[in-house]
């Protein structure tokens, strides 16, 4: 029978999954396929946890969704409050939407009214970064620096919808932007100052906010910013009146082995954007959190919030996102991230490091990347038209590992990258499965392409 599904993929069909046991997902044919991505890097605790399911059960024999224009929910308020209490830099208030395209749009809706209401009409800039990812909305796709995904939209961006309104400065990524002749440290300086030249040549007073990745995901691989890029940009955004907006819809709650991505930093943003592990995949959700004296802007002005959607402050959604949170304290995830964290990539680097065709293993917690090359001496990408991320997924499918391939991780066109972000609950034995069925796949795929003289470097 066919499929009257848009699916996202349309030359092959898809296998059907029937069930999730822990780290694993079963399609209705008995395949077993160990999720390494958590989809994308969405399944914290796996596919049957009897805590948060639970949760969800017991929410909806309560009451499953009341409109927030006339409710508050007691799940809402908890999560809330939950959220606050855990950020850094004192109290926050939050906002509940339905995923991390969403939320990352309300969040610059709401810098917007913000400066309104305090009567700075002029701040109607953003700027993000080259090779980042922010969501899959229009204003989103132009906020972002993916040229990939843009490509289509491109026509409708330059037709006056966002011309000139999102702006772009180059990622802070080491592997690929630090000279040889400077530290760390000195690349992370360098990589901040482009935020301060393209302030002023914004114009100081236009620039609304800046929005970045605290560790870059899906378009480059689990980056990390340099030593002391945060900080700086944190500097230049308060001397000139710029939010600090930091995405962790892929990076936080969390999978970096701390709840917030931030918290690594040692800086406060303006405001958070968190989705994906916030609901671990059992209901959809994304929330905003913003300082509060930066709601107290409205509180004080319009007492009016500018936006609203359908499904904001869904209560069973925010009772999952609740359960969820509480069984990463419960188990004492963070630590199993930050130590598992630390052996699956030594697994890696054992396994691939010396690899003739892997330029670079990176990451935080279980949040990791590894970038492919055809050329480990100049750093030189495969191109695109090679096709190689595609064809790892598909061998990684074949051997029952779920990963996250992205390409055009060197400039937005050509380049390679596996993402790996596991479920928390994944255990060691299930490590050693992970990187044989990554490590064979690879191999097969790069086989598959042509590529000579692959394996380990001499």
């Amino acid at each position: 029978m066919p499929s009257h599904v848009l699916h996202r993929q349309m030359h092959a069909p898809l296998p059907v999954v029937a069930s999730g046991d822990g780290a694993w997902l079963i399609d209705q044919d008995g395949q077993r396929y160990l999720d390494a991505s958590g989809g994308a890097a969405v399944s914290c605790l796996g596919h049957s946890h009897p805590k948060v399911i639970e949760a969800i059960k017991a929410q909806l024999d309560d009451m499953a969704y009341a409109h927030s224009a006339f409710f508050t929910n007691r799940p809402a308020e908890q999560l809330a409050a939950r959220l606050s209490d855990r950020a850094p830099g004192g109290a926050w208030r939050v906002a509940f939407l339905s995923g991390g395209t969403e939320a990352n749009e309300a969040a610059l809706k709401l810098a917007r009214q913000i400066h309104l209401e305090r009567g700075d009409e002029e701040r109607t800039r953003f700027i993000a970064r080259n090779q980042s990812y922010h969501g899959a909305s229009l204003a989103m796709m132009a906020l972002a620096g993916n040229k990939a995904r843009r490509k289509p939209y491109e026509a409708i961006f330059g037709d006056g919808l966002f011309d000139g309104v999102m702006r772009h400065i180059p990622a802070c990524y080491a592997y690929r932007g630090r000279r040889e002749d400077e530290t760390e440290a000195e690349y992370g300086l360098r990589s901040a100052a482009a935020l301060e030249a393209e302030i002023q040549a914004t114009g100081p007073g236009r620039v609304a906010a800046f929005v970045a990745e605290t560790v870059v995901g899906a378009t480059i691989g689990a980056v990390a910013a340099a030593p002391g890029y945060f900080e700086e940009v944190r500097r230049i955004c308060d001397g000139h009146g710029v939010f600090l907006i930091l995405d962790e819809v892929m990076c936080g709650m969390g999978r970096t082995g701390t709840l917030f991505a931030c918290e690594q930093e040692g800086i406060v943003p303006d405001m958070i954007v968190v989705a994906k592990g916030l609901g671990a995949g059992y209901q959809p959700i994304g929330a905003i959190l913003v300082r509060e004296e930066l709601a107290q802007s409205i509180e004080t002005g319009s007492g009016l919030l500018r936006q609203g959607h359908t499904y904001m402050t869904h209560a069973t959604a925010c009772a999952g996102a609740n359960a969820v949170l509480q069984t990463i304290d419960d188990e004492g995830l963070l630590a199993k991230v930050r130590s598992g964290g630390e052996r699956l990539i030594g697994l890696f680097r054992d396994r691939l490091g010396q690899h003739a065709n892997i330029g670079d293993i990176r990451g935080r917690g279980y949040f990791i990347g590894v970038e492919l090359v055809a050329d480990r001496e100049t750093k030189q990408p495969f191109p695109r038209s090679l096709s190689l991320a595609d064809r790892i997924k598909k061998c990684a499918m074949a051997n029952g590992l779920v990963c996250y391939p992205s390409n055009g991780t060197s400039d937005g066109t050509d380049g390679d990258h596996v993402l790996i972000a596991p479920p928390f609950i994944i255990s060691d034995a299930e490590h050693e499965q992970l990187t044989d069925r990554l490590s064979k796949s690879i191999e097969q795929a790069l086989t598959e392409a042509g590529v000579e003289g692959h394996g380990q470097a001499a």
